[in-house]
């Protein structure tokens, strides 16, 4: 058997791409995907089985199909069963898609058993989990199935029960905000956090609906929208912020508005904002302070030390990359999820690239490699580092960034 009949798909997809003179971003803009789609595929982590993404990809790449994959059949059917498991979070776009429940409009039946709420507070946690430590293949599976089921019961629970699920509802909805978010793809994220809100509002549970902002701002700023992100976090705080006057505040409450202002300090960063972007940082610090430790509430994870991290990330944005790296010597992390943690490095290691350290900032994205491959893998922000890295080498690359830009696909 030759070389070529050997080549994976993703191998294949590579080399046209090149040939063509086409980056990841070309070819991603031309396919209507994102850029961690195409980063996926060439890696072998997304397979492409069906013949429209063949022919799509053969489309863009101006070749035949059969140069994309030999074996490809003109009228190529594919069994579910033995198609690979994908890594991307279409399946779950899919599950988002139209009407959740529409079945129980037509007074149909549930076409399985309902879990019980234990089930269902079992799932959600488990979602959040997965989310978490950026298992995005397994948490598509799992909110796919989810999230159908938990639509469907709301809509024939009994009164009793309906409020409950509207609130499991909500968060189930939020973590798939975030992981759209995570996954650069906002417009799912939108409608996520939109329909999160709906259902917190409809479990009578304001703060519930302050989290769903939440996400919904983290997915306006993916997006660019600063404006619509700004209002969003903004709105919130303006309510919360003279209720936080109170001695006896709930710390849950205190987390949700020291979350929001991270996220306006964020906003204000990427804006070059500099005294509002500490102003936001300030606040949160002094709200975290008050706290007096980590939280998780609203999975959020906030508390002092990602109050901290946050100011590295803003620094950084803002270009003091000194001032993030000597505020991140102050930081122990390890007490917060594997992807926060893996979002710490991936801001340290850009503060190092901002100052032309090499090798520091590769040992920084390596362990943050270590916690979540898949964030570092495919977030556009540790791809844009390696490739500022790699041109900071020139001709004498390290072979672990190099190794590193292999696994991300950036060369």
């Amino acid at each position: 058997m030759s070389d070529s009949e050997t080549k994976t798909v993703g191998q294949r997809v590579k080399e046209l791409r090149r040939a063509a003179g086409m980056s990841q971003s070309d070819l991603a803009a031309a396919m209507g995907r994102s850029e961690s789609w195409v980063s996926q595929v060439e890696r072998g982590v997304q397979p492409v089985e069906r013949l429209s993404i063949l022919q799509a990809l053969a489309d863009a790449l101006n070749v035949s199909v059969r140069d994309v994959r030999p074996d490809a059949a003109p009228a190529e059917e594919v069994k579910a069963e033995e198609q690979p498991k994908s890594n991307d979070l279409d399946g779950l776009r899919v599950a988002l898609t139209g009407h959740p429940a529409l079945g129980s409009l037509f007074e149909q039946a549930p076409a399985e058993p309902t879990p019980s709420l234990d089930d269902f507070r079992r799932r959600v946690e488990e979602a959040w989990t997965l989310a978490h430590a950026s298992s995005y293949a397994a948490l598509s599976d799992h909110l796919a199935r989810l999230l159908p089921l938990i639509e469907t019961a709301v809509r024939h629970a009994p009164a009793s029960e309906r409020a409950e699920l509207h609130s499991l509802r909500a968060k189930t909805y939020q973590v798939a905000a975030a992981s759209f978010t995570r996954q650069d793809q906002a417009d799912a994220a939108w409608v996520a956090a939109d329909r999160a809100l709906e259902a917190a509002e409809l479990a009578g549970q304001p703060l519930e609906v302050v989290a769903s902002l939440f996400r919904m701002a983290h997915a306006f700023m993916r997006q660019q929208h600063m404006e619509q992100a700004e209002q969003a976090a903004s709105s919130a705080v303006s309510v919360m912020a003279p209720r936080a006057e109170a001695p006896a505040c709930p710390p849950e409450e205190l987390s949700l508005l020291g979350a929001m202002n991270l996220v306006l300090a964020v906003i204000n960063a990427r804006e070059g904002s500099r005294g509002r972007t500490h102003d936001h940082i300030d606040r949160a610090r002094a709200i975290a302070a008050r706290l007096g430790e980590d939280r998780n509430d609203f999975d959020t994870e906030f508390g002092p030390t990602n109050v901290e991290i946050h100011a590295v990330s803003t620094a950084v944005e803002l270009g003091d990359a000194g001032l993030a790296l000597e505020v991140a010597q102050q930081v122990d992390a390890s007490g917060l999820s594997p992807e926060r943690q893996s979002r710490f490095l991936l801001d340290v290691a850009r503060a190092h690239a901002q100052r032309r350290h090499v090798g520091e900032a590769t040992v920084a994205l390596l362990e943050a490699e270590a916690l979540a491959p898949e964030l570092i893998q495919d977030h556009h922000l540790a791809r844009d580092t390696i490739r500022d890295l790699l041109q900071l080498s020139g001709s004498r690359i390290p072979e672990s960034l190099r190794d590193l830009a292999e696994r991300s696909a950036v060369v």
